[in-house]
Formats: structure tokens, C-alpha cells, sequence
């Protein structure tokens, strides 16, 4: 696998993890572990776990996180792997409640300096200044990015934890 110079914040990828039903941990270990063995990919840095409030219908709380990673395709490409990886742990976006609960959510939230916008995907993620259960993650993992000054000195806005 060929990386970028991942010193540089323009070359990160980084993915927003969320859950609030089953064991979310062991989702989003089982689920990056299924990303890690893709001979494209190599998780670089993972966020702590946040307890978040959900946002639409009554359900509840979400853990949220985020993980930095070198993908050696296009974006589109890892755009499947997520979604295949979301329907392995029982998924199902087609019969699912806009902003309810779920076992697995993957979202692309950067991934370079890439913005556009096309049917399926959306780069940078286009509600991700709105969120501070995605930004936070975020910090964690790419805090030398500054989106407009937006992650500097963004702060522990949620209580985070480790994974372990």
C-alpha cells in the first residue's frame, strides 16, 4: 500500500463512527477490524468513545467516534467498503428511520482536501460543522486541522472515553 505523506492534515481520511444499539464497542471493534483487513485501507488513530444525545425520534443515547485512516483508492470505492462493512452488522438503510436508532453508521467525513458533491457522497460531509459529535471525534484524530477555525481549541465539548 502507497500512503501519502500522512503528516500532512490535507491527506487525511477520517470516518465517523455512531451506534446505539447492541454492544456499539464491539461493533466498532469488529467493524474496524473489517476495515483494517481490506488490503486498501490502514487505520491510523481512533477517537475515545462519546455518549451522545440523539438527534431526531426518542431513542437512545448514541456512542459516537472517529478514526483516521490511509485508503489507497477513491473515495467512492471507500465509500462501499462502509456500506458493506454498515450492512455486515445488520444495517439496512432501506427500511431504517430517518435519524433513528442503528447498529452501525459509517460516515465519510473527509477524506484529503476533496470536495464535491455528487448523488451518493458528499465531500467534505456536509453537515459536519453542524455536529459536535462529529467534530469532537474528530479532533481526536486530526487535530491539527483547522476547518475554519472551527477545531482549534474546540475543547471537550462531550465526556469522552477510551475504548478499552
Amino acid at each position: 500500500m502507497t500512503c501519502p505523506d500522512l503528516s500532512l492534515p490535507e491527506q487525511h481520511v477520517v470516518v465517523g463512527l455512531g451506534a446505539n444499539l447492541g454492544d456499539c464497542v464491539a461493533t466498532f471493534r469488529s467493524a474496524l477490524a473489517e476495515l483494517d483487513s481490506d488490503p486498501r485501507a490502514r487505520v491510523l488513530a481512533q477517537s475515545q468513545l462519546y455518549d451522545t444525545a440523539p438527534v431526531g425520534p426518542p431513542q437512545p443515547n448514541f456512542v459516537n467516534a472517529a478514526v483516521r485512516l490511509c485508503w489507497d483508492d477513491s473515495p467512492e470505492s471507500l465509500l462501499e467498503a462502509l456500506l458493506v462493512i454498515e450492512r455486515r452488522h445488520g444495517r439496512d438503510r432501506d427500511r431504517e428511520q430517518r435519524w433513528g436508532p442503528r447498529t452501525l453508521d459509517l460516515d465519510l467525513l473527509l477524506f484529503g482536501r476533496e470536495a464535491f458533491a455528487t448523488e451518493r457522497l458528499t465531500l467534505p460531509h456536509p453537515r459536519l460543522l453542524e455536529r459536535a459529535f462529529a467534530l469532537t471525534p474528530l479532533a481526536d484524530v486530526s487535530p491539527e486541522l483547522d476547518l475554519g477555525g472551527l477545531l482549534r481549541g474546540l475543547g471537550p465539548l462531550l465526556v469522552g472515553t477510551p475504548w478499552d
